[in-house]
């Protein structure tokens, strides 16, 4: 009896199967429909859910070594010029470094680039969408200053153009292929795999006019320290655009560990007497007449009341006390980055006759 019992289990089972796969019809046996439903069931759901659970971990190393999207757009901030608008952040391995502005552009003989952006892929990235726009070559790629998030991108240029690379001297000086610069550091693997850092083909000494298809160019350094040792900023006359690099910033507080008030200051009043209706800044979105506002006011009100400081006999030691600039404080950055900057002014200020 057990044993008729447990065929006839498996037969009705073997028999549900066949009806649901709508196999059965009047004129089959039941050994036909025994061996129809055996084949029905052939892939059991055992063997699927083993393959499932294997997929997750290969899954998993696919993702690990894809390469970081940076999902990038480029938005037109004036005829024939199109940026990428960072966000207002430090860099970090979830923005892999877009918290920088870049910008491409477009003339008849192919683009120039200014700022490559924090690594090979982020170059990479926003080319693939300038193609989409134009399919040009970039010609030329103009580098800001020295800090890696805005010219890491460098190689993809050379290697897919052979573009001509300029900036500033302290590229080629403070810095050669295997550094482990910020980036390197910070970045994840995926964005920043791939990425050399190369010399610049021409340094920046002097100020100087480039003509690409159509477009002039003004390239110009600063002779004195500003955010950088060596600064770079372009200004296009015909087109009333200017490119400022970290010169200026709005919307986030600027990171002064390698510059100087003075010469922040005498950059800025630079570039206000240049005739601009756009200017770009290296990071913040403000692009209209309003775009310098914050970093003259940040500046002149630093000068004024560390010097006020001084004169009243404040020290090194008590200058975060007294001057906090609270008028930044709902800006990105002021938190991490603003008492570093008043340090830093005061050492620049106290020197002063």
């Amino acid at each position: 009896m057990k044993k008729f019992t447990i065929l006839s289990i498996v037969t009705a089972s073997l028999l549900s199967v066949a009806t649901a796969n709508e196999v059965t019809n009047q004129d089959s046996t039941i050994g036909d429909i025994i061996k129809t439903a055996v084949k029905e069931t052939k892939v059991t759901p055992k063997l699927k859910q083993i393959r499932l659970e294997e997929t997750p971990i290969e899954s998993q190393k696919e993702i690990k070594s894809d390469v970081f999207d940076y999902k990038l757009e480029a938005k037109k901030v004036a005829e024939n010029v199109w940026c990428f608008f960072g966000a207002l952040d430090k860099p970090t391995k979830e923005n892999a470094g877009y918290m920088v502005n870049s910008c491409y552009i477009k003339t008849d003989n192919g683009y120039l680039a200014m700022d490559s952006g924090p690594s090979y892929q982020f170059a990479k990235q926003s080319y693939e969408v300038m193609r989409k726009i134009a399919d040009l070559p970039v010609k030329y790629v103009v580098n800001s200053h020295e800090h890696d998030d805005h010219w890491l991108g460098n190689d993809f240029f050379k290697k897919e153009f052979n573009a001509t690379l300029i900036g500033p001297e302290s590229i080629n000086k403070n810095y050669k292929d295997g550094d482990k610069t910020r980036m390197y550091n910070i970045l994840p693997e995926n964005a920043i795999k791939g990425t050399h850092i190369i010399d610049l083909d021409q340094i920046v000494k002097e100020a100087f006019t480039l003509t690409l298809g159509g477009e002039e160019f003004r390239i110009i350094p600063m002779d004195v320290k500003a955010h950088t040792g060596d600064d770079v900023f372009i200004y296009m006359p015909k087109r009333k655009v200017l490119f400022a690099g970290d010169l200026v910033m709005n919307g986030r507080i600027t990171s002064g560990r390698h510059g100087s008030v003075m010469g922040q200051l005498k950059a800025l009043a630079m570039m206000q007497k240049l005739d601009w209706k756009v200017l770009v800044p290296g990071h913040g979105f403000i692009t209209d007449a309003r775009a310098m506002d914050e970093a003259n006011l940040y500046f002149k009100l630093t000068k004024e009341r560390i010097l006020k400081a001084i004169d009243e006999g404040v020290d090194a030691t008590e200058i975060n006390e007294v001057v906090k600039l609270i008028e930044f404080k709902d800006k990105a950055m002021y938190d991490i980055l603003n008492a570093h900057n008043i340090g830093f002014a005061f050492d620049e200020l106290e020197m002063l006759e």
